[in-house]
């Protein structure tokens, strides 16, 4: 075991690997490598990939431009994994190729569900009537 190699020095590891795969994943997809219809009709963003400790797995978060045909898009990434796994493999110098799985990014859309509550007339009007939201009047 090397001297640099602590927890710390092997999640910022972990994190700039993900990062890495990330980018790869995009630049693929919006060059139009991949030979798939239903990728080259949608403009998907990968919004994360957060790699396993051990680097040999990665999970990929996409979401396609404006949340359309989510499903399609998530079939045909999957139908063509063992692709842009060779392709990470190639640009990426890791002992293992990194297996990836593909998962939709539901953090949009909690935001705006979030988002939606908050406007909802019932919520706005239960937070103005907190005690001391009006402090400046009186």
């Amino acid at each position: 075991m090397k001297h640099t190699d602590t927890p710390e020095t092997r999640s910022v590891r972990v994190l700039r690997v993900g990062e890495q795969v990330r980018h790869i994943l995009s630049d693929i997809l919006m060059r139009g490598d991949v030979h798939d219809a239903t990728l080259a009709a949608h403009m998907v963003s990968i919004t994360e990939v957060r790699m396993s400790p051990d680097l040999r797995h990665a999970t990929v978060f996409v979401k396609p431009l404006l949340g359309h045909d989510e499903e399609a898009v998530l079939k045909a990434l999957r139908t063509n994994t063992a692709y842009l796994q060779r392709e990470v493999a190639a640009r990426v110098r890791l002992k293992y190729a990194a297996r990836l799985k593909f998962l939709p990014d539901e953090s949009f859309d909690e935001g705006s569900r979030i988002d939606a509550l908050l406007r909802d007339p019932k919520v706005a009007r239960d937070l103005g009537d907190e005690p001391g939201a009006d402090a400046g009047e009186g």
